[in-house]
């Protein structure tokens, strides 16, 4: 005797009604063979048109994983459309092999085991390579003897909530990253793969515009050819300069439908092709005080506008980028501030100490020499104290510049505090002579006259100079050993260079 399926449901399916649609569905039975109880079962549900009405995937499925049965929202998911062509198939033929291997497994184990799965979160791929998420109970269809004939399954889409919760908790992982002090290029990083992961064929790319500069700097992506990221790097913005020049350059987003028609892309056309590229959008990112930082670009190889969900990912992760981006400045000009002279520019007395170190234990780890320049201007208190500070100011200003002109990049040139200055010079092919050549060079482009309010200023110095390691092992030896010499220089009427008794040159 074939059983009747009788319930009642709302149009809209609540999630606490499920178990209760399950338990209605499971008391479908007959006495027949397994084969045709399945098939019996699927006539019993007359009550279809309301099931079609429900937007929860209900089926039913044979001991060997057929649909014998689905409603008109699990056709709709399906490439078929149609449910009643569902009918026979199996989740091979709907979905990747992946996927479908893994729910096979799933179902073969409720109908051998007899026990339900309740309210699993399943990750679908489609065969036409869209991701769905859904909350799934199956559970086994049995007949009066008691015999699992096959089993019912009720699944809800939950993409967009899996989608909103996935981008709030990606928003709070970044924001947290920031907070606690991670690099840019950290940061940056991890904001491309969260664009990218939840979007299905896009390529995100983070450009920073440099400062002082109008050109674009490579920021941050994980899918970009490195070719392509070496071509771009660098290029200046303007008002027809592909997606993410143009935004930067408007200072507001730029979304180009088909790079190969639009004439935005007419100098870029070539590069677009090569990288397989025909869409680009771009949103500048802005910092608090209205400057353009830099642009997220998303790249499409089809030609098309941007979707809803890609304008708001973008929108988030140009404001979790400039959030990032002026954190990190901010905390740049902090390093700066408390390692730099504010006056000159030049590095600090505490830097020096660090640098000088560093460089030192370079030395006697490379078995290589160093030499350490202390200088002292010559009567600068005559200069406050007949022009003023201001005018002293300057007068430093000028003579720091001098110096940082006579000086190379491998060279430590700092500030240790009023008129007092210091150069450790320690590259690799050091010469000692040459070095002391150099110091007199610098000497004489110190003491060039210079302009201060209409008069003529001359500045003097004295230097004094040690070796390492001839006249010590540690950084404050080695100072000491060249202020001393300084003073000894002093001694000597001033506008003068002194090396190290030690040296013995």
């Amino acid at each position: 005797m074939v059983g009747t399926l009788s319930f009642s449901a709302s149009p809209i399916f609540e999630p606490e009604t499920m178990d209760e649609l399950c338990s209605r569905l499971l008391r479908v039975s007959t006495e027949t063979d397994i084969d045709f109880d399945v098939a019996l079962v699927t006539r019993e549900l007359e009550t279809r048109a309301l099931l079609d009405q429900l937007p929860d995937f209900i089926y039913v499925k044979d001991r060997r994983s057929r649909f014998v049965f689905a409603n008109a929202a699990a056709g709709r998911n399906s490439q078929y459309h149609d449910s009643d062509d569902l009918i026979g198939r199996t989740d091979f033929d709907i979905l990747d092999r992946e996927t479908a291997d893994a729910l096979f497994a799933v179902e073969q184990e409720v109908m051998s085991s007899g026990m339900s799965v309740e309210g699993k979160e399943e990750r679908i791929k489609l065969v036409d390579g869209r991701i769905l998420w859904l909350m799934t109970s199956k559970m086994p269809l049995r007949n009066e003897a008691g015999q699992v004939v096959g089993l019912v399954g009720i699944s809800r889409d939950i993409t967009d909530r899996k989608r909103q919760d996935d981008r709030r908790h990606g928003h709070a992982r970044l924001l947290e990253m920031i907070a606690r002090g991670q690099p840019l290029q950290v940061v940056l990083d991890a904001l491309v793969r969260t664009v990218e992961d939840e979007l299905d064929g896009i390529t995100a790319s983070v450009l920073l515009l440099e400062e002082g500069t109008d050109r674009l700097r490579h920021g941050a992506n994980t899918r970009l050819h490195p070719a392509y990221v070496k071509l771009i790097d660098g290029i200046e913005i303007g008002p027809k300069v592909g997606s993410c020049g143009t935004a930067s350059w408007r200072r507001e987003p730029v979304f180009v439908k088909d790079v190969l028609e639009d004439p935005l892309w007419e100098n870029y056309r070539e590069l677009a092709m090569m990288f397989g590229f025909r869409s680009c959008w771009s949103t500048p990112i802005m910092g608090v005080d209205g400057q353009v930082l830099g642009t997220v670009g998303l790249y499409s190889n089809t030609p098309r506008e941007p979707t809803e969900l890609e304008l708001e990912l973008t929108a988030m992760a140009t404001d979790i980028a400039g959030i990032a981006i002026e954190r990190s400045r901010s905390e740049q000009r902090i390093q700066h501030m408390a390692h730099h002279d504010p006056l000159t520019g030049l590095p600090n007395r505490a830097l020096f100490w660090t640098q000088f170190s560093r460089s030192l234990l370079e030395a006697q780890r490379e078995n290589r020499k160093i030499t350490v320049a202390y200088i002292d201007l010559d009567n600068f208190k005559q200069i406050n104290d007949t022009l003023g500070h201001a005018a002293g100011d300057e007068v430093l200003k000028t003579l720091a510049a001098r110096m940082i002109s006579c000086v190379r990049a491998t060279d430590l040139l700092v500030r240790l505090g009023g008129d007092e200055f210091a150069i450790v010079f320690s590259n690799l092919n050091h010469d000692e002579l040459g070095v002391l050549r150099r110091l007199q060079e610098l000497r004489g482009a110190i003491s060039r006259p210079i302009t201060v309010e209409e008069k003529s200023v001359v500045a003097t110095c004295s230097m004094g100079v040690a070796f390492y390691p001839q006249d010590g092992s540690t950084p404050e030896a080695l100072l000491a050993r060249a202020d001393q010499a300084m003073y000894e220089a002093k001694g000597m009427g001033r506008n003068a260079l002194k090396v190290s008794v030690a040296e013995g040159l």
